[in-house]
Parts: C-alpha cells; sequence; structure tokens
C-alpha cells in the first residue's frame, strides 16, 4: 500500500534549477510509485520581482545579477544543459533569450492549483517551462501564455478570465510571505509533509531516497509499519 504524502514545490517558472528538480522529482515518483502517493502542490517564488514587462537579455541580466564571465556562464549553461537531459528536459541548445515577469504565471498556476482538477496545475507549469526555457518564448505576450493554457488542458475561458483580470493576485503575495518567513531564500525548495526541505535541483535518485525515508517514516507513527 503506497504511503500519502503532500510536497509543496516553491519555485519560480523563471528558475532553470526548478525545472531541473521538478522534472527529476517526478522521475523520482515513477520509481517509487508502489510505494510513495504524492500530492503536489505549486508554490510561488519570484528571482526578479522588479523586472519590466520588456525583459532583459538573459546573459545581460546573470552576468550583472552574479558578477560572472562569458566563459563561467557558458560553463553553468553545460551543466545545467546536462541535466536537463538526464531529467528528461531539452533546454534551448544555445542557452540565450530573455529573463521575463513571472507573476502573471503564478496567478495562473495558483487558479489552477486552486480551482482546477488535480495535475492542472503542474501541466500548466511544465508547459509554461516548455516555452520559457525549451523554446525562448515571450512569457508577456498574452497569446503564448494562453497557449500554454490550451497545451494543458485547463479550461480556457476561466484562464483568460484570470490572465485578463487580477484574480490570485492577493493569494500569490500572501503565499510568498509565507515561504520566505519560513526561510526559503533559494529556490527550488520541496517541502514534504510541511517539515522535511529537500533543496535545490536534485537528481531523481536523491529525491528517490529522500521521499522513501520520509514515507517510511510516516508509516512507523502511525502504526502501519512493523519494527519486526
Amino acid at each position: 500500500m503506497s504511503q500519502s504524502i503532500k510536497i509543496d514545490v516553491v519555485s519560480d517558472v523563471a528558475c532553470p534549477w526548478c525545472v531541473v528538480g521538478l522534472y527529476s522529482l517526478e522521475q523520482a515518483l515513477v520509481t517509487l510509485r508502489d510505494e510513495v502517493d504524492a500530492r503536489i502542490h505549486l508554490q510561488p517564488f519570484e528571482l526578479n520581482p522588479s523586472m519590466g514587462p520588456e525583459g532583459e537579455d538573459l546573459f545581460g541580466h546573470l552576468m550583472r545579477k552574479y558578477d560572472s564571465t562569458a566563459a563561467e556562464l557558458a560553463q553553468a549553461r553545460e551543466v545545467i544543459n546536462r541535466r536537463g537531459r538526464e531529467a528528461g528536459f531539452v533546454f534551448r541548445p544555445e542557452g540565450r533569450g530573455r529573463v521575463w515577469n513571472t507573476f502573471a504565471l503564478h496567478r495562473l498556476l495558483q487558479w489552477a492549483d486552486t480551482e482546477g482538477v488535480p495535475g492542472d496545475a503542474l501541466a500548466l507549469c511544465k508547459a509554461f517551462m516548455r516555452a520559457y526555457h525549451g523554446r525562448a518564448d515571450n512569457m508577456t505576450d498574452r497569446s503564448v501564455v494562453l497557449a500554454c493554457c490550451q497545451q494543458a488542458g485547463v479550461d480556457m475561458a476561466r484562464a483568460t478570465a484570470v490572465l485578463d483580470g487580477d484574480d490570485y493576485a492577493h493569494e500569490v503575495r500572501e503565499r510568498q510571505a509565507y515561504f520566505t518567513q519560513l526561510g526559503i531564500r533559494s529556490v527550488p525548495a520541496f517541502i514534504v509533509n510541511d517539515k522535511h526541505l529537500i533543496s535545490g535541483g536534485q537528481p531523481a535518485e536523491v529525491f528517490v531516497k529522500a521521499l522513501r525515508q520520509i514515507a517510511q517514516a510516516v508509516r512507523i507513527d502511525s502504526g502501519l509499519m512493523p519494527l519486526l
């Protein structure tokens, strides 16, 4: 019998390591399909909350933000590309593009998690990630965002209304503040059953080991797992 657990995934669509972490988590859950029944909830975090609608060149942004050279960025991109392939995600080969404001995307993800059926938010997040990191689409372009919603199979009428309005803006701000108060300063962060933290874009085997240990501990606490 599989053990039910909750996983809050604190992340930003703009973060490539969040892509690696989420896809690796999914790989781990396939391995653990007979042991763990995971309920994933996507939680908002903005890497660049003050980013304007015009965005910023990716390389220029990273060089300025992290005081990195072009060679250092190229090396880091190679690592991310490799880890992406291992997790089943293909980043755009050249690693170029722009950094976009993601607040509207977080509002849509919050809507999908709150009003949608199970799996809607995850499907929508992955559609955003493919557009942002796989194709370097303009994530402030309404047509691009709505195309992602269509690909994810969510309610298009409601998605359009949320995107064109300000629904879930308060909820997103509230959730961001909550996880900041918990001490989350970098993403991805995976919080299991509200008390176990797995930080960073870990490989699938790390998630397998951690989630298996947590599930076993829950069984012991609930008296479902024999000790002898």
